[in-house]
């Protein structure tokens, strides 16, 4: 049993690398899927070997013991292979737990897609980094730029007391005077942009904050689905 856990330690160590050179593509000058590929034939090599062995002594207990590590050991390379999907699952239910949570996956590309989940109300809603202040924003493709609420204008720096109220807008309380402004950072996980147009309302005119076109329309895609919304620097 003791030679058996030193060889599934080597393999694990395979797997670790394989996770930590994921960037690079390549480990020990193989591609990463062919390097997987002969972790997965060696851990099953392996096992039959172990499995054989005890069984020279003790063919059922040999057998059991090399079924239960043949699991593990198919487990964690299950795990690699689908490691896109598992990380999407489970940030998916961080999403649902935590209102306002941006999930960040990746696909087998390399290409990072900012995920938001559909909230109760029926609308998506993201916390977003605004001057490096985070504040929560409704997402709303009808807004032709974000605006802000008086509130979160004071709590990303800036002075809307002293703010040339001179534009008319559009709120769920109806007309209302809105300041225009820019805004030096704008970021939802890793999707950043810099001096991005807004508006601040007017005191008590606009309830929450919308994350507007002036951010959404630099996307490289923005596609809406039953129950979540996909943003792709």
């Amino acid at each position: 049993m003791t030679r058996l856990l030193i060889l599934l330690s080597i393999l694990a160590i395979g797997l670790l690398l394989l996770i930590v050179n994921h960037d690079t593509g390549r480990t020990f000058g193989l591609a990463n899927d062919d390097f997987g590929q002969l972790v997965s034939l060696g851990a099953i090599a392996t096992l039959l070997s172990a499995g054989i062995w005890q069984s020279r002594r003790r063919f059922g207990e040999g057998a059991r013991q090399a079924a239960i590590w043949l699991l593990i050991v198919l487990a964690l390379v299950s795990a690699y292979v689908y490691r896109f999907e598992l990380q999407g699952f489970g940030n998916r239910v961080l999403s649902g737990l935590i209102p306002g949570r941006a999930t960040v996956i990746t696909d087998n590309e390399g290409r990072q897609e900012v995920v938001l989940q559909k909230m109760i109300n029926g609308h998506f809603e993201t916390n977003a980094a605004v001057n490096g202040k985070e504040i929560s924003m409704l997402v709303d493709t009808g807004a032709s730029s974000i605006a802000l609420t008086y509130e979160d204008a004071e709590r990303i720096g800036l002075d809307p007391a002293n703010l040339s109220y001179t534009m008319t807008v559009m709120t769920a309380n109806g007309q209302a005077m809105a300041a225009p402004v820019l805004l030096s950072e704008v970021a939802i996980g890793p999707i950043m942009r810099n001096d991005v147009r807004a508006t601040v309302a007017a005191e008590g005119k606009l309830d929450q904050s919308l994350l507007g076109m002036s951010f959404l329309s630099t996307l490289d895609l923005l596609q809406m689905r039953t129950d979540e919304l996909r943003l792709r620097d």
